[in-house]
């Protein structure tokens, strides 16, 4: 069953551990991240010896998909740190607690296929911008698949904590216009 979410007012509503709002930034700041991401230095997304069509640029952290492993990336910078104190307040973290920041440029007709995020990493934040995307969730339930569809609107920011980070993969199906988007995460405290 494929369900469409708009706010996250009760567990029932998506999948646990998935919070969502709509309108976090304005539309000047979509415009002045958007202008940063454009100009950063970015490079097609490597899995190992195969090459994504998403174009990406990493801070604080990045995962060698090569050495299967964490790497120390560039500082994450100010134009960032700022969002990500935001977040974090939002979150109700402690700041400085998000520590990788991922900037993704999608083209029109590239997404990214179903995964999870690395285990080294433990919440997750992204912010949408540019234009919305399907962002969908499943998990296996015996011989079937439940599922959750998403509607990632512009400006909007989804948390992924606890059950939905750990237990759901997600996906976004090919874009239908370009559109960019900052993943924040926190580190996992276990080894």
């Amino acid at each position: 069953m494929c369900a469409q979410l708009r706010l996250f007012s009760s567990p029932a509503a998506g999948p646990r551990g998935l919070r969502y709002q709509p309108e976090f930034i304005t539309a000047d700041e979509e415009e002045h991240l958007i202008g940063h991401i454009r100009a950063l230095p970015l490079t097609p997304f490597q899995f190992g010896a195969f090459e994504g069509k998403r174009r990406v640029a990493s801070f604080g952290w990045r995962y060698n998909y090569t050495r299967l492993k964490l790497e120390q990336a560039e500082d994450i910078p100010s134009w960032l740190a700022s969002f990500a104190t935001r977040i974090e307040t939002f979150a109700s973290l402690p700041r400085a607690e998000i520590k990788q920041v991922l900037c993704t440029e999608y083209e029109t007709g590239v997404g990214i296929g179903w995964h999870r995020d690395k285990p080294e990493f433990d919440q997750v934040f992204g912010l949408s911008l540019a234009s919305g995307c399907h962002f969908r969730f499943r998990r296996k339930a015996g011989e079937k698949w439940e599922r959750f569809t998403l509607e990632a609107e512009p400006r909007s920011l989804y948390m992924m904590t606890g059950e939905v980070r750990h237990l759901w993969q997600h996906s976004i199906p090919p874009v239908e216009t370009a559109r960019y988007s900052i993943t924040l995460r926190t580190m996992s405290t276990k080894s």
